[in-house]
């Protein structure tokens, strides 16, 4: 049987209640609002972290029921802001805890319909050494087995670009043959976030399969022209500066008031179910770092100091600063090359969860480094919402002679 959705009982109100956000009263009501008309189908979120993607299947109506991390401070956000889904702290290179997440499943008598994740493969990424022996590179494995056992309708991975690209594409056709093997015909294809309304130059590779299916998953078209990208101005204009007209730079109280309306329709989205600002603390930068970056015109770096200056620096994203009207770079989980358009310091959480395009009411926990880890990692939701919608054509309910 499917998943039966509780009541929490939490208040209907636009300001998060102690701990609990927005996103989480919402998601604990979403198979109740939608019962009347049908069941949602069910999710499970692998290697969820902070729970980006499947924040996005909860925005299309699934009901997400369980989140599995080995992250503590990500599996804490993803408890805050996914309702009554279960949180479990595994680690998947031990298989053995593959049996605690099917005992879970089958104990509750959840009928799975998708199974979503991010596996780590750090060996492809171009942030890094790449190695395509790293033994992160295997984690997808796990899912490969959850699959075999708990038989969802779909399964769809999100990777790195490099998935596709490196060793000609040895990653992504490992992948596809051993899912092949248990049923699964899955479609890779590469995403670009700002065709799709997300203010980030963000790639990445999704793969989605159907089971024993004799159709191929239909990747949605793009949603948005390049002359109509998100900039980041219209993505974080309206939050409040943290810095004085002198050009001091504050840190900000943990709760703040919204500086100006929503000036974007992007922004008004952001704000839906927040009146308040969070997670929105300024980071004050060293005296040389200030000087420095005071320096660099926006859409810019360090190429644009002084020769005397400039040597100091090699990492090719260095001190680089956010342009207006363009959208940001690839959100990553340091956070210390790239600044804010106008202001002479680095983004803030909430800045950067707002360019991954997590709406205001999505509240982050741990420290703030902990924080911006868990955006940086993450899926934006609205590219998880919209894969969610289309996927949704191709699953059957019990009794409707829908054949995948």
């Amino acid at each position: 049987m499917k998943a039966q959705a509780a009541d929490t009982g939490v208040r209907s109100t636009k300001q998060p209640a102690s701990g609990l956000s927005w996103c989480a009263a919402r998601a604990a009501h979403v198979s109740l609002e939608r019962g009347y008309e049908m069941e949602p189908f069910t999710c499970v979120d692998l290697f969820s972290g902070a729970g980006g993607l499947s924040k996005g299947f909860l925005d299309a109506g699934y009901h997400v029921v369980l989140g599995v991390d080995h992250d503590k401070a990500a599996l804490e956000t993803f408890r805050r802001n996914h309702g009554d889904a279960e949180a479990m702290d595994l680690d998947l290179f031990d298989h053995e805890n593959i049996d605690k997440i099917v005992e879970y499943i089958d104990g509750k008598g959840i009928e799975l319909d998708v199974l979503i994740g991010g596996p780590p493969c750090q060996g492809f990424s171009y942030a890094g050494a790449m190695d395509i022996n790293d033994k992160r590179n295997f984690l997808y494995l796990a899912m490969v087995e959850l699959t075999q056992r708990l038989k969802p309708q779909a399964v769809l991975i999100e990777n790195v670009l490099g998935m596709l690209e490196a060793r000609k594409g040895a990653g992504a056709e490992r992948i596809i043959k051993d899912f092949e093997k248990i049923g699964y015909e899955l479609v890779p294809k590469l995403l670009f976030a700002p065709d799709f309304g997300i203010p980030q130059i963000r790639k990445r590779v999704f793969f989605v399969g159907l089971r024993d299916s004799n159709v191929k998953f239909r990747f949605p078209d793009a949603t948005c022209r390049p002359e109509d990208y998100v900039t980041c101005e219209q993505a974080i204009g309206d939050l409040p500066s943290l810095q004085t007209e002198e050009g001091e730079i504050l840190r900000g109280e943990a709760v703040q008031d919204y500086s100006t309306p929503p000036l974007s329709d992007y922004q008004r989205k952001m704000r839906e179910h927040s009146d308040k600002v969070y997670n929105h603390v300024g980071s004050i930068p060293i005296e040389k770092t200030k000087k420095m970056i005071a320096l660099v015109p926006e859409g810019k770096n360090y190429l644009s100091l002084p020769e005397e200056y400039r040597r100091l620096y090699k990492y090719h994203e260095a001190l680089t600063r956010y342009h207006s009207k363009k959208p940001s770079l690839t959100i990553n989980t340091g956070h210390r090359s790239h600044f804010h358009y106008k202001y002479n310091r680095i983004p803030t959480v909430r800045e950067s969860a707002r360019l991954q395009s997590f709406p205001d009411d999505f509240l982050f926990s741990g420290n703030q480094s902990q924080q911006y880890k868990q955006v940086g990692n993450a899926v934006p939701p609205m590219l998880g919402q919209v894969l969610a919608e289309a996927l949704k054509s191709y699953l059957k309910r019990p009794g409707d002679g829908h054949e995948i």
